[in-house]
């Protein structure tokens, strides 16, 4: 079992998205995929890496047709177990999709991937792949974990830092430098731009999907609810704006084939 299977058969990756950071980051990338969908009906949906099924679920009951991609079978049987779906699951991973065919699907949304591939060579081999498998002109939709949300997260809050910068794993410019024996790899704006040149996509705009609030998780737990939806209504309202982007934890870019 590689790393990635046996972290995600013990995490809760269907908690982690009902927490209120988890609803943040959810409600605000929902909006954008919406934006991509447009006045659209039934339109042709993959969801790679698709986790608990939490987008793939929603959108199939819109009804549009939702093609989930998921690596760890304990997440599989997981979308299975929300009954009438309506979402067709498949095995396998981002680095292979020869299973799908060419140019089926109007949205594809790569939602974990990235997060855990250590190597420029193995992120351009997704973009291969899912360009592949998306109609001219279709939308891709990448997330991606930010540099600085883990060297503030991780590093410092932790006590971390000097001890990483010494063995090397953060650079002097407060770079993180991952392995494959880490889980995750953390990238910056500057590297997610070079990756769509080399891969030849268009961006339509790239959105903080969460903002702060995965640094604000005590103190989204102890909102009313009347002030938690001000904070969504923040986070909706700010999550375009450039200055705010390198500090979220997470971030979707928003590219066109």
């Amino acid at each position: 079992m590689s790393i990635l299977e046996d972290y995600y058969n013990r995490f809760d990756e269907e908690h982690r998205l009902s927490t209120r950071h988890g609803i943040v980051e959810f409600t605000v990338t929902l909006k954008y995929i919406h934006e991509c969908i447009g006045e659209r009906k039934s339109l042709s949906i993959l969801d790679l890496g698709a986790g608990t099924g939490r987008y793939s679920v929603s959108l199939a009951q819109e009804g549009h047709t939702v093609t989930a991609v998921e690596l760890v079978e304990k997440n599989r049987k997981r979308i299975e177990a929300k009954h009438q779906s309506g979402v067709h699951i498949w095995p396998g991973n981002a680095l292979d999709l020869s299973f799908l065919d060419a140019e089926s699907f109007d949205i594809a949304l790569v939602f974990g991937p990235m997060y855990h591939l250590h190597s420029k060579e193995e992120r351009l081999k997704v973009f291969e792949q899912v360009k592949r498998v998306t109609k001219k002109d279709g939308f891709i939709l990448v997330a991606y974990v930010m540099n600085e949300y883990s060297i503030i997260e991780y590093c410092f809050k932790k006590a971390q830092i000097a001890s990483l910068l010494k063995e090397k794993r953060v650079t002097k410019d407060f770079h993180t430098v991952s392995s494959k024996k880490d889980l995750y790899s953390y990238l910056r704006l500057e590297d997610i731009n070079e990756l769509n040149e080399a891969a030849n996509l268009k961006r339509v705009k790239i959105i903080a999907a969460d903002g702060p609030s995965d640094y604000m998780r005590r103190e989204l737990n102890a909102m009313d609810e009347e002030t938690f939806k001000i904070f969504i209504d923040y986070q909706l309202a700010t999550a375009e704006r450039t200055e705010l982007l390198g500090a979220s934890s997470h971030t979707v870019d928003i590219l066109k084939r």
